[in-house]
């Protein structure tokens, strides 16, 4: 400290750190003397810094003033942060070559595998120039909306000296102009009585009526019509420029995500010269005008004629092109950038509609504009025609509401409970009962069969064995599936969640080749692929998961979903993995069409489950027989005797269809011709067999599912709350009456604050931040984001069996179980039937004393 430098060694024993020394101490002293009220000390401070303190600060009562005042001019806010800014964010020219790469490789893709145009783009990025010839390349990241009123070409702007003087003189020739009109009725007044000055203001009074009326009546519509305009909200991208200038009145490409430039290569040979207009039509590629470049100066706009690469900026004129995000170029070889990902998952549902149905055009414009200004909400329109809108969560929900009635639609709404998500799913036999007692083998059979008469009720035509297997057969009796689910372990069903995207890159190469089209995968993409199928055979182990990695058939529901369909049928062999590989069997071929009526019937139970139609997670369905051996021998005798009936037409059908059969002997004979060519041996009386397979598969999903213990998976968030000590009890208290589950808790250092991280149920979510904050009175706040989906332990369908269950339960069991309470409410909503006890004697209690 006397020799004022900064030493490297520690010079004498408990000394302070740097930091406090220079700086803390400094700000110490200042808060200590406007504290204390030392004035001879503020006024030293406020004068060895060159500071200019007003009067009415100095002589405040309230210290934060004099604070406030002292510090806005010693360390100014917008300065510091300026200088930070410069110093600390990297230039736009020190981007790495890793980075550019992850720019234009979206997906899977590699940079080696994009074209060499494409390629070449890379220099660009590098040099990030502003020349004549460097490509303009800008990233839009989000589309935010703006009041019309606010954008710098409608806002007043000063008047010039010339428009001054001029609206001076129209000023003094209206002012006349009223002078000269109130002194012409005057004269004419003692000469009233006369028949000439009577028609003479009937005459005059029109004439100069009417250009009074004509000059203000017209007024307000014009007034309206600009009211109407700028009420309206005008979207304006966030955009930065990666290369090239951006310049106003500059026409480019607008890339949608889904854009490829592969396609544009091949569309247009390299070196076009043609005009943009003129451009052959590619898919998600459009061509527009860079209309208004504004520099975003806070909640000001203003208006640049160009921008330099490397700056940040908002385009105007974009709202018709852009939806969330896009890419604009110079150049169509760009590839468009991977869209910005949102830590915040879209998982509350409401049903929205307008109070008066004239307004539906209005709230679907609202939902528009909507769906552009916020990236987070989603907006779908369902098969039953709701209109359905998906946030991350409660508030965010209460906000979208707020911005349709108040910004976007401007019209009352309607909006109904939130829809939650549920998943449905099964799990290995318990082995122990509702009183934790074991599970004997007569209990264990009275339970099974209790559930089998109670719930699943399968129809006559079923088979279920001992162990599972349910045996459906099609309505012609033509065919026969045999069908098992399992339940996968958790790590599949997670792998297969985070593996979305390559089962979705297989399933579009599947169809390519289906399609005879000509696909080709990535090199990396291949080796994803394999890496996946790697990790499930890893999972998968154990003698009742042998080689069920290479059996498997499809992926569900939408053929990308967390359940798998297993084909171990001998007749005929199918793999999700003949795709990628490149090798598809004849035979394959042979039973293509028959192959994917049984994928679809499989896509259709895994989207809707038996109950309460929501889509399934975590089940494996095992295809063990698939025999149509009876429907191979139809069409042979069908090719053998082409005039006759066969089997698979009279002796197919029902009896009560004979007519059929003898109108079907003495046809005309172009009739029959038709008949034959339109009407193959593969359709009878109950329809074509790919339908009859479709919805045979189906039933068969369902009825497997229904022999097996079948649970409700909760989406669920993570909970994080900041709460001091006093505290604890009540958000314990709050979160325990929710369901949630507290999963770790630990205090932060140096303060009395808390940290704790808890799973809540998004169902048991709603209010529960108002609730939390009241319980507390402030001093809990909590932090939700959605994490997984988790399995609700309870059974919906359980019923008292044993002995102890009865005792400790009652006879009704009426006592609260979660599970059944969320099903019913989901079958509630959709309208399916409900199983729920109702009162059984309904007479009034009658008293001992009433019966004296």
């Amino acid at each position: 400290m006397k020799a004022k430098k900064i030493m490297k060694v520690d010079q004498a024993k408990g000394k302070k750190p740097l930091f406090v020394q220079l700086i803390l101490e400094n700000i110490w002293s200042l808060y200590d003397a406007v504290l204390k009220k030392d004035k001879e000390k503020i006024d030293k401070i406020v004068t060895s810094l060159g500071l200019k303190i007003g009067a009415r600060e100095a002589r405040h009562s309230d210290p934060k003033v004099q604070v406030s005042a002292i510090c806005s001019q010693w360390l100014p806010i917008s300065q510091a942060v300026l200088a930070m800014v410069c110093q600390k964010l990297p230039s736009p020219l020190d981007i790495t070559p890793e980075r550019v790469e992850k720019l234009l490789c979206s997906g899977s893709q590699t940079f080696d595998s994009l074209p060499p145009e494409t390629q070449a783009l890379k220099a660009a990025f590098m040099k990030c120039g502003s020349d004549e010839t460097a490509p303009v390349i800008i990233f839009v990241s989000k589309m935010f909306a703006v009041d019309t009123k606010a954008l710098p070409q409608n806002r007043p702007r000063p008047l010039t000296q010339e428009e001054i003087v001029q609206r001076r003189e129209q000023a003094r020739q209206r002012h006349a102009e009223r002078l000269a009109a109130a002194q012409d009725p005057a004269p004419a007044g003692p000469t009233a009585d006369g028949s000439t000055p009577e028609t003479s203001p009937d005459g005059e009074e029109p004439k100069g009526g009417e250009p009074q009326v004509g000059s203000v009546t017209p007024m307000p519509a014009p007034r309206e019509e600009s009211s109407q305009e700028t009420n309206q909200e005008t979207f304006v991208a966030f955009a930065r420029v990666f290369s090239g200038v951006a310049r106003r009145g500059k026409k480019i490409f607008v890339l949608g995500p889904k854009y490829s430039p592969v396609e544009f290569l091949q569309r247009v040979p390299s070196g076009f010269s043609t005009p943009l207009d003129e451009l052959p039509a590619v898919p998600h590629m459009a061509c527009c005008t860079l209309e208004h470049l504004y520099l975003l100066m806070g909640r000001e706009l203003q208006d640049l004629e160009e921008v330099p690469p490397g700056n940040v900026l908002g385009i105007g004129g974009l709202q018709d092109f852009v939806l969330k995000s896009a890419t604009l170029c110079s150049v169509p070889s760009c590839p468009p950038f991977i869209p910005l990902g949102f830590e915040a998952t879209p998982i509350v549902r409401v049903a929205i509609e307008p109070k008066h149905p004239s307004e539906m055009p209005q709230l679907i414009r609202g939902m528009k504009l909507l769906n552009q200004a916020d990236p987070c909400v989603q907006i779908l329109i369902q098969e039953t025609g709701e209109h359905v809108l998906v946030t991350a969560g409660e508030i965010h929900l209460q906000r979208c509401l707020d911005d349709l009635r108040e910004r976007f639609a401007k019209v009352e709404i309607s909006v109904s409970e939130p829809i939650i998500p549920f998943r449905e799913t099964i799990t290995k036999r318990p082995r122990v009962d509702m009183v934790n007692e074991e599970i004997g083998r007569q209990q264990k059979v009275a339970v099974i069969h209790q559930a089998r008469d109670d719930h699943s009720r399968v129809p006559e035509g079923v088979q279920v064995d001992a162990d599972g297997l349910v045996t459906m057969t099609t309505p012609n009796k033509l065919a026969t599936l045999s069908v098992r689910a399992v339940p996968l372990p958790e790590e599949v069903t997670r792998l297969l969640e985070e593996n979305n995207d390559v089962i979705r890159s297989m399933e579009q190469l599947t169809s390519s080749l289906n399609e005879g089209r000509s696909a080709q995968l990535t090199q990396r993409t291949q080796e994803r692929i394999l890496g996946f199928k790697g990790k499930l055979e890893q999972h998968l182990t154990g003698r009742k998961w042998r080689d069920t990695v290479d059996q498997i058939w499809s992926f569900g529901p939408r053929k990308c979903g967390p359940n798998i369909l297993v084909n171990k049928s001998a007749d005929f062999r199918s793999s999700v993995w003949a795709g990628p590989a490149g090798t598809a069997t004849q035979e394959a071929s042979r039973y293509r069409d028959v192959g994917n009526s049984i994928v679809s019937g499989f896509q259709l139970a895994t989207l809707a489950g038996p109950m309460c139609e929501e889509p399934l997670m975590g089940v494996c369905f095992v295809l063990e027989r698939w025999d149509q051996s009876k429907f191979e021998e139809t069409g042979a005798s069908d090719s053998r005797d082409p005039g006759g009936e066969g089997p698979g037409g009279a002796a197919s059908c029902a009896p009560g269809d004979g007519g059929e059969g003898r109108r079907g002997g003495h046809p005309e004979p172009g009739e029959k011709r038709a008949a034959q060519k339109a009407e193959p041996a593969l359709a009878d009386c109950y329809g074509p067999l790919s339908g009859q397979m479709i919805a045979t598969m189906k039933e068969a999903c369902r009825y497997a599912l229904q022999v097996k213990p079948q649970r409700l998976m909760a989406a669920m968030y993570t909970c994080d709350i900041m709460a001091t000590s006093d505290v604890l009890g009540r958000v314990y208290a709050v979160l325990s009456k929710r369901e949630g589950r507290v999963l770790q808790e630990e205090m932060k250092e140096g303060t009395d604050m808390f940290i704790i991280k808890a799973a809540l149920p998004v169902a048991e979510s709603f209010g529960f931040a108002d609730e939390i904050r009241k319980r507390t009175s402030g001093l809990a706040s909590p932090q939700l984001i959605f994490s997984h989906w988790e399995v609700i332990p309870s059974d919906p369908f359980w019923v008292p069996t044993t002995e102890e269950e009865y005792l400790h339960f009652g006879e009704k069991a009426d006592s609260e179980n979660q599970a059944r309470k969320y099903m019913n409410a989901v079958r509630r909503r959709k309208g399916l039937p409900v199983e729920e006890k109702i009162v059984e004697h309904a007479e009034k209690q009658r008293t001992l004393s009433k019966n004296k």
